[in-house]
C-alpha cells in the first residue's frame, strides 16, 4: 500500500486553457448570475492556486446527467458544471444562472444550490459544499441546510453584491474561525 500524499500544487497543469467559468451560454433561461468564489486559508489568507468545481441545475431544476430522471429536457444553452483555479487574490468568477429547485431524496424540493467541491494544496481530498442565495425563501424549508447548525449556516450563503446587480459573492474558509461548513460524502 502507498501512502497518502498531499494534493497540488500543480493545479495549473491540470487546467485547460479555457477555463470553465461560462457555464450559461446565450439564450440560457433563467436569471444570470456572475458568481465571485474566493477561498482562503485558516489565517484569512487568500489561496491562489485551489481550484473550484461547480455542478448544478439548469432554471428548471434539471441536471444534464443521466440519472437526472425528470421529464423535461436540460436547457440546452446551459452547461451544468465549471472548474475554475483561483487567481492571487483566491478568486475564480463564474458566469451561470440562478438554477432552480431540485427534488431532494423524498421528492421535497431542495432549495436553489450550486455544488462545489474545493481542492487545495496540503489536502489529501476536495472538500464538499454548497452554495445557497442568500436572499431565497426556499432555504427555510430545504433538508440539508436544516440539518446545518443555525450559527454556522452563513458559510453557506452567498450574497448579492449591492455595487454590482447581478453579482453575487461567495467565500469559502478551508478552517479557522470562519471555516466553511463542508458535507462527509
Amino acid at each position: 500500500m502507498t501512502p497518502s500524499q498531499t494534493v497540488g500544487p500543480f493545479f495549473g497543469f491540470s487546467l485547460t486553457a479555457n477555463p470553465l467559468g461560462q457555464m450559461a451560454g446565450p439564450g440560457a433561461t433563467g436569471e444570470p448570475v456572475r458568481l465571485m468564489v474566493r477561498v482562503f486559508d485558516e489565517e484569512g489568507a487568500p489561496i491562489p492556486d485551489a481550484i473550484v468545481e461547480l455542478w448544478q441545475a439548469d432554471a428548471s431544476g434539471k441536471y444534464e446527467h443521466p440519472e437526472d430522471t425528470q421529464a423535461q429536457a436540460p436547457d440546452p444553452a446551459f452547461c451544468g458544471f465549471g472548474r475554475m483555479g483561483t487567481e492571487e487574490t483566491g478568486t475564480c468568477v463564474f458566469h451561470t444562472i440562478r438554477p432552480g429547485r431540485v427534488p431532494g431524496v423524498t421528492e421535497k424540493k431542495q432549495a436553489p444550490h450550486i455544488n462545489v467541491i474545493v481542492l487545495a494544496r496540503g489536502m489529501l481530498d476536495g472538500l464538499f459544499t454548497r452554495i445557497y442565495f442568500a436572499d431565497d425563501p426556499a432555504n427555510g424549508e430545504d433538508d440539508a441546510l436544516a440539518l446545518v447548525p443555525e450559527d454556522r449556516r452563513s458559510t453557506l450563503l452567498a450574497r448579492q453584491d449591492p455595487a454590482q446587480p447581478g453579482t453575487w459573492n461567495f467565500e469559502i474558509h478551508l478552517s479557522g474561525n470562519r471555516e466553511t461548513v463542508f458535507f462527509d460524502l
